[in-house]
């Protein structure tokens, strides 16, 4: 009786050989023994894969792993078995350790998308979408990699946890904030003394980590709820040069950490084929300086989105703050806040932008409480110059206290007012990714002039950071 495999293979080591008893096999008769060397294995496991026998693949993968532990080919087939029958986490497992196995580029590309597929049918997205990154790692063209960055912005949506990840390298001619001179000048008239070598610009390197992380608790097909958390770190290293003009100032006071946990809600509002929208949220969290707690916030939000004609998008909203639990009476705010955002794509690929801002910020101490408003004008070039995409832009900002002491004791007659003017290019190296991740290149110059001198800054960093390219 000759017939395919319906039931257990016994399998034998002999040396480099196998010998295999088949209860019956695919071409052998029953209980009868043949001896194979371990490619023929190996070849068999593929026909019962392709026959449609993944139990009896797994089986011969097993075996045939005792006797080569480090193959990434079996640990493919063994994943490809699991597969078969369903059984997702084990096939991730070994799909895995083919990667890890094997040196070649296509082997690698496929294990890694193979892991994918197997912790995505786990439900594992997260997983998931970290073994997509990896097949970026490795894809032969152009339009594997497009199809990746498909298959990622699928697996977002289905992922109720979404992760954001930014850091930043800048080295910057004024990481303190400092004023562009020693003298200090109040409505063009000269105050005695000189400002300290801390008070002024000093140069060095600004390092920050910017992750966020939320999950969304409940999808609708008109509605999105989610919780969200996020955690800033900002740590400041001044250069030799600064550090000799201000030998008594401390760097870590420079250093600045923010943390929140926030609740958001969106909803669809208007004609679904308009694609309109609106958001209700709430935050709460606290920020350091220097190493202490500068003050605890709690934030409401709200915002109205419309899409018009030809791609354009409108959205406004505001929000309202307040600020407690503070180490200075300027931190003992409300705030309240409008904004506007508008982004029109050009018929050239190009996008133009319009973001504008209003703050009106009442704190317990005078020199905390003034009113705002900046307008930034953003263009992103939609075609790449070679291997960059280029983004560009310019904000101009306007502030007034009312009321406000210098150095916290001279008044500054009719309160300061703080103007000031800065652009930024940013160039996107999107061909030099890995795992889906590139570098982020971004100019930055401009200054604020004051009636108080001791504010008037000019600023130039260069900053280096990674984005994600899907």
């Amino acid at each position: 009786m000759t017939g395919k495999i319906w039931c257990t293979a016994c399998v034998f080591l002999k040396g480099s050989l196998y010998t295999l008893c088949l209860f019956p096999m695919l071409a052998f008769a029953q209980g009868e023994t043949k001896t194979v060397t371990l490619d023929e294995g190996t070849a068999l496991a593929v026909v019962a894969l392709r026959s449609g026998q993944p139990r009896l693949a797994l089986q011969l993968t097993n075996a045939l792993i005792e006797a080569r532990p480090k193959d990434p080919a079996l640990f493919y087939l063994k994943a490809t078995a699991h597969a078969g029958l369903q059984e997702h986490r084990q096939g991730r497992k070994a799909a895995a350790r083919s990667y890890r196995l094997s040196n070649d580029t296509r082997e690698k590309f496929q294990a890694a998308q193979l892991a994918s597929r197997m912790a995505l049918g786990a439900r594992q997205y997260t997983l998931s979408q970290v073994w997509l990154r990896r097949t970026a790692i490795h894809a032969p063209d152009d339009e594997s990699e497009r199809l990746i960055a498909r298959d990622y912005r699928v697996l977002r949506q289905l992922n109720p946890w979404a992760f954001r990840l930014r850091g930043e390298l800048s080295p910057s001619d004024n990481v303190n904030g400092g004023a562009d001179t020693a003298l200090q000048i109040i409505d063009g008239v000269p105050v005695v003394g000189q400002l300290s070598g801390g008070a002024q610009a000093l140069s060095g390197l600004i390092a920050s980590v910017d992750l966020a992380v939320s999950y969304r608790l409940r999808q609708t097909q008109d509605s999105r709820t989610t919780l969200g958390s996020r955690i800033y770190v900002q740590r400041v290293k001044l250069s030799s040069s600064s550090e000799d003009k201000a030998p008594d100032f401390d760097e870590s006071e420079l250093d600045s950490t923010f943390a929140e946990l926030s609740f958001r809600h969106l909803f669809a509002v208007g004609k679904p084929e308009r694609g309109g929208s609106a958001s209700v949220g709430a935050a709460a969290g606290a920020s350091y300086w220097g190493g202490e707690r500068a003050y605890n916030f709690a934030r409401i939000s709200g915002d109205r989105t419309w899409r018009l004609n030809n791609g354009v998008k409108l959205r406004f909203g505001g929000l309202g703050e307040t600020r407690f639990a503070e180490r200075f009476g300027t931190n003992d705010a409300n705030i309240l806040g409008l904004g506007g955002y508008l982004t029109k794509p050009l018929k050239n690929g190009d996008t133009l932008s319009l973001d504008m801002a209003l703050r009106d910020t009442k704190a317990r101490w005078d020199n905390g409480t003034f009113y705002s408003a900046s307008v930034r004008i953003a263009y992103g070039f939609g075609k790449p110059v070679g291997p960059v995409l280029i983004d560009t832009g310019l904000v101009l900002g306007y502030s007034h206290y009312p009321r406000f002491l210098s150095a916290g004791f001279i008044e500054v007659p009719g309160g300061r007012t703080d103007k000031s003017i800065y652009g930024d290019v940013s160039f996107f190296f999107h061909r030099y990714d890995y795992a889906g991740f590139a570098p982020v290149l971004r100019l930055r110059t401009g200054k604020r002039s004051s009636n108080d001198s001791r504010y008037d800054i000019s600023e130039t960093s260069l900053s280096l950071g990674i984005e994600s390219t899907f």
